[in-house]
């Protein structure tokens, strides 16, 4: 049965071009913001570029956090890109003191630029791998993947880092926790590495 796959349209970032990575992998995802698609879905992706505090926001216009939540709660893979990573901490220092969801202990932070290192951290960068779980198969240290972000997450439990990368300083890069798999860089954007980790996520479900 093939799974159904819902991209949470929450009204930011380029949702098209992961819905398009998806089809790359010969997979359809649905762009969507009903809640009860959502709840049908049997996996939730939420990517995003932009502000943490206007990304909560908007979840919570549309009603979509509590289906969200539910989704996590029941076990479903949940796939978080950028912003999708952000958002499962405790709490953004962006714009002030915002609070996230809070399905990861710990806080994103800004980096600090200096004259090597421009913030945003911006194009292409390696990762290195913390542990080998199912949804980095096929990918190595040293591999490089596209990133755009001001903000990095720091968890409170080292355990949940999956991957990774160096701007400046090290930062985790993603996170492995259970159902949730998230990453600071951008699959849709990082070519044949970047599609290998859809192409496991959607085994994954």
């Amino acid at each position: 049965m093939t799974p159904k796959i819902v991209i949470i349209d929450y009204g930011m970032g380029n949702l098209r071009n992961v819905q398009k990575g998806f089809e790359k992998v010969g997979v359809e995802a649905t762009l969507t913001r009903n809640k009860k698609e959502i709840g049908r879905a049997s996996a939730i992706v939420l990517p995003g570029v932009g502000a943490f505090r206007d990304c909560m926001e908007n979840l919570e216009r549309y009603g979509l956090i509590e289906p969200l939540l539910q989704s996590v709660e029941k076990g479903k893979p949940y796939l978080g890109i950028c912003l999708g990573l952000e958002i499962l901490f405790s709490e953004s220092e962006e714009f002030g003191s915002h609070k996230g969801l809070n399905l990861i202990r710990g806080n994103v932070v800004k980096f600090k630029p200096d004259p090597e290192h421009k913030v945003p951290h911006m194009g292409w960068n390696t990762i290195e791998k913390e542990k080998e779980i199912p949804m980095l198969q096929g990918v190595g240290s040293g591999d490089f993947f596209y990133f755009v972000h001001s903000y990095y997450v720091v968890p409170e439990e080292a355990q949940w880092a999956s991957t990774f990368t160096t701007y400046g300083k090290t930062f985790v890069s993603s996170i492995w926790k259970e159902n949730l798999f998230a990453t600071q860089f951008h699959p849709e954007k990082s070519q044949e590495k970047g599609l290998r980790i859809l192409e496991n996520f959607v085994k994954s479900i």
